[in-house]
């Protein structure tokens, strides 16, 4: 599929006017609305706008709320208030949830207006969660019978509506409470008369509307179904999480995870003005050339020793890219360890020294390679022994940096991903500078 877009947007890309209204045409046939998102995602921003206009009415929504926040507001701010107005005519809740951050205020007052009584309650109910919280995101069309309903009634339900992704209905008291879950392959083959009650699931899997994202998608995992029932602290079926929105969710965090790594936000725009982009990455630059500094004052304490030994300048490089390479394994290791919830006080020290122990393992390794290498390339056996030091040392920094790092930026509730590499980066650079000029100091100035 990822070849396939590609090949789309090269099409689109050099196609004339005329021609890029014709392959948009043909994209419109074959492609779903998440898919007609990316593409008009990876337009410059005035061909996206036009190739908007070509989109059908009644897929408009879908597409905009398929999009990221950023080129979404693209084409939200291009349009008329009446266009707008008219857009969101008889919005379902979950769009407008996911639509309300890119809308002004009042244009969200009158789209709920607009909205019959159960819709304008969902809004309201999911509206309550925070971002990351699962009860925020519930999708609410979903069979709900009362406790005492019966086979037959559950039959001429299913015959009626079968939305997608359901293998299963959900049972409620009066008040609204969720009291169990029933499979449809148990309705199939059960008597008309038999109770839903009885055949619903002992011990459900349930998810709290309170629950963070991953740990929602995770649940939904290894819960063997499509779908899961959403409850609040009161026990009120709230709606459903399905296998579709899981996989949403869990390819927006890895994107997150990723853009985080360089600082950036899952939802910045391919063709983002050039300003606002400039801005943000302006800060990231800022705090790698504060670290950069940092890196840069450290050699400067060993001026004199450069000028009489020019081949330790010669080999700095290679004792910073070991060290950060060694540091990012580990590092990349324990951010997953997090991310996962596999990381905690009990196994923390045994992690610890298993990291370090590879750390020197690796070390004492590539430090023999390296320190027979340089000795020849300089004619030096004490070169070579000073690189080779300054590998163990700064490797076996790296491999403690790297899960200490992460663990302690998790504590202060501040992503691993975002500024870990950052802090790494100084502390190899650092150490590693420090550990081989002052060896070289020590050892090779007369």
């Amino acid at each position: 599929m990822n070849e396939e877009m590609s090949h789309l947007v090269e099409r689109l890309n050099i196609a004339e006017k005329d021609d890029q209204k014709a392959v948009f045409e043909e994209a419109i046939e074959e492609l779903e609305s998440t898919e007609l998102a990316l593409l008009l995602e990876s337009l410059p921003l005035q061909d996206r706008l036009q190739r908007w206009e070509q989109v059908p009415q009644e897929d408009r929504v879908d597409v905009l709320v398929a999009m990221r926040s950023e080129p979404r507001a693209t084409i939200i701010e291009s349009l008329e208030e009446t266009e707008l107005q008219d857009l969101l005519s008889g919005l379902h809740a979950e769009d407008l949830i996911e639509l309300a951050e890119s809308l002004p205020e009042y244009v969200v007052d009158n789209a709920l207006s607009g909205m019959d009584a159960d819709q304008r309650k969902h809004y309201q109910l999911s509206s309550q969660y925070d971002e990351d919280q699962i009860g925020r995101y519930v999708d609410h069309e979903l069979i709900i019978l009362p406790r005492s309903a019966r086979v037959r009634d559950a039959l001429r339900r299913i015959q009626n509506e079968l939305p997608d992704y359901t293998d299963c209905i959900y049972l409620i008291q009066r008040n609204g409470s969720y009291v169990g879950t029933v499979p449809l392959h148990k309705i199939y083959l059960a008597p008309p008369q038999a109770t839903l009650i009885s055949l619903s699931i002992k011990d459900p899997v349930t998810l709290s509307a309170e629950s963070y994202l991953s740990d929602a998608t995770e649940k939904m995992e290894h819960s063997g179904l499509s779908a899961l029932p959403v409850i609040d602290s009161n026990n009120l079926l709230l709606g459903r999480l399905t296998l579709r929105l899981a996989l949403e969710i869990t390819r927006e965090e890895y994107e997150s995870q990723l853009m985080a790594t360089a600082g950036l936000n899952e939802d910045e725009d391919l063709f983002a003005p050039v300003f606002r982009s400039s801005k943000r990455r302006a800060t990231w630059l800022g705090i790698n050339l504060l670290t950069a500094f940092l890196a840069s004052w450290t050699i400067g304490l060993y001026e004199s020793t450069l000028q009489e030994v020019v081949a330790l300048a010669v080999l700095m490089p290679i004792v910073a890219s070991m060290g950060g390479i060694a540091g990012s394994q580990t590092l990349t290791l324990i951010i997953r360890g997090i991310a996962l919830g596999q990381i905690a006080k009990g196994n923390m020290m045994p992690l610890l020294i298993k990291e370090v122990r590879v750390g020197a393992v690796n070390g004492v390794l590539w430090a023999l390679v390296i320190g027979i290498i340089a000795s020849l390339w300089f004619s030096s056996f004490g070169i070579g022994l000073v690189i080779a030091t300054a590998i163990v040392i700064n490797i076996i920094a790296a491999a403690f940096s790297g899960v200490i790092i992460p663990i302690v930026l998790d504590k202060f509730e501040i992503d691993p991903a975002l500024s870990g590499s950052v802090i790494l980066t100084t502390v190899t650079d650092v150490v590693g500078f420090v550990a081989f000029l002052a060896l070289g100091s020590a050892f090779l100035m007369n």
